[in-house]
C-alpha cells in the first residue's frame, strides 16, 4: 500500500459524490506517508511518488500526467499572487525538494532539478534547474 493507491481510491469516491470517505482517507494518507494529497487532484496513471512520498506537499487543483515520478520533499502548489495550480504534463521527474509554484505548465519529458523553484513554463524535454529555476536545454 502507497499514498497513490490510497489516493486512487479517495479520488474514485469524490468523483461518485460519496461522502466522508474522501476525506477520511485524505487524512490517513497524511498520517501513513506525511503527505499531503487531496482527494480531488487529478493524478495519471503510472506515476510515483518516490520514498514512500514523505514530505510532499501537492495543491488540490494540480493536475498531473502520466508516468511522472515525483520525489520526497516536493511542493507542487498555488501562488497567491496569480491564484493558479500548476498542470504537470507525461513522463515528468521531478526531484527532490523541488518547488513548482503558481499558474505554470511543465512539459512532457521535463526533469525539474533537486531543489529547484519553479515559477515559470518549462517546455517539453527541458531540465529546470536553480532558485529560481533556469531552462537548460537537454
Amino acid at each position: 500500500m502507497d499514498a497513490l493507491s490510497i489516493h486512487r481510491a479517495a479520488h474514485w469516491c469524490y468523483g461518485y459524490n460519496i461522502p466522508v470517505i474522501p476525506k477520511v482517507l485524505q487524512i490517513l494518507i497524511f498520517f501513513l506517508f506525511n503527505t499531503y494529497l487531496p482527494y480531488s487532484t487529478k493524478i495519471g496513471r503510472g506515476t510515483r511518488i518516490g520514498h514512500r512520498g514523505i514530505g510532499v506537499v501537492i495543491n488540490s487543483q494540480t493536475v498531473i500526467g502520466e508516468n511522472v515520478l515525483i520525489r520526497a520533499h516536493v511542493t507542487i502548489g498555488e501562488k497567491i499572487s496569480d491564484g493558479g495550480s500548476p498542470i504537470i504534463e507525461s513522463d515528468v521527474e521531478i526531484g527532490d525538494g523541488a518547488k513548482i509554484l503558481g499558474k505554470v505548465r511543465v512539459g512532457r519529458g521535463a526533469v525539474i532539478g533537486a531543489n529547484a523553484v519553479v515559477l515559470s513554463d518549462v517546455p517539453a524535454g527541458a531540465l529546470a534547474v536553480g532558485v529560481p529555476a533556469q531552462i537548460k536545454k537537454r
